[in-house]
């Protein structure tokens, strides 16, 4: 495919919110398939990120790097007229502010629980019982906004949906018991359920 949209980086990473992001919105794109231990062998991926991390783009010459910047871009420059854009300045705001609390709050103990419960890291039961522990403050956050709405920011899917469950697919990898959070469980199903992220 020859697409002015190139993302760099391989859906076993953080490019899975990019690549999820672009097919949601039917935008053509590459995926130039760099491997996160190969970055700094990657001129290309160099030329658009000098930060040698993926995912990174390249739409059209204008080059971006960190996926939730990403994301939020590709959404406002091509979701216009979608039910999937955020319909005010406001709704905006709040699909930003899921975006970054997501990344600060979920991120971290998420990733590190995923890591050591496949074996990519030792397992400790210390520090695995410290990442629960971590999680279920904003675990339960989540799970009361979804128990006032279907989705994060009301009725439809958005761009905040598609960000927060980008990290929070990482959850089925780490076996995360989500018992105690049943409305982020279903809706979490319901945002791996789309044709999109299926692709």
């Amino acid at each position: 495919m020859d697409a002015s949209l190139k993302i760099y980086g391989i859906p076993q990473s953080r490019a899975l919110r990019c690549l999820w992001m672009a097919r949601e919105l039917g935008v053509p794109h590459d995926n130039i398939q760099v491997h996160f231990t190969k970055t700094r062998e990657s001129a290309e991926l160099l030329g658009a990120n000098p930060n040698a991390r993926i995912p990174a783009i390249d739409d059209g010459g204008f080059r971006l790097y960190e996926s939730m910047a990403i994301n939020l871009y590709l959404a406002k420059k091509y979701g216009t007229g979608q039910d999937f854009a955020t319909a005010s300045l406001e709704e905006d705001a709040l699909a930003t502010q899921w975006s970054f609390w997501v990344m600060t709050e979920i991120e971290k103990p998420l990733l590190s629980l995923m890591l050591h419960t496949v074996g990519m890291r030792p397992q400790e039961d210390a520090v695995l019982d410290q990442n629960r522990t971590d999680l279920a403050r904003p675990m339960a956050v989540l799970d009361a906004q979804l128990a006032k709405q279907p989705w994060l920011l009301g009725d439809r899917f958005t761009v905040a949906d598609l960000n927060v469950a980008s990290v929070m697919v990482w959850a089925r990898f780490a076996k995360y018991d989500f018992s105690p959070y049943p409305h982020v469980a279903d809706w979490l199903k319901r945002c791996t359920s789309r044709p999109a992220f299926k692709g």
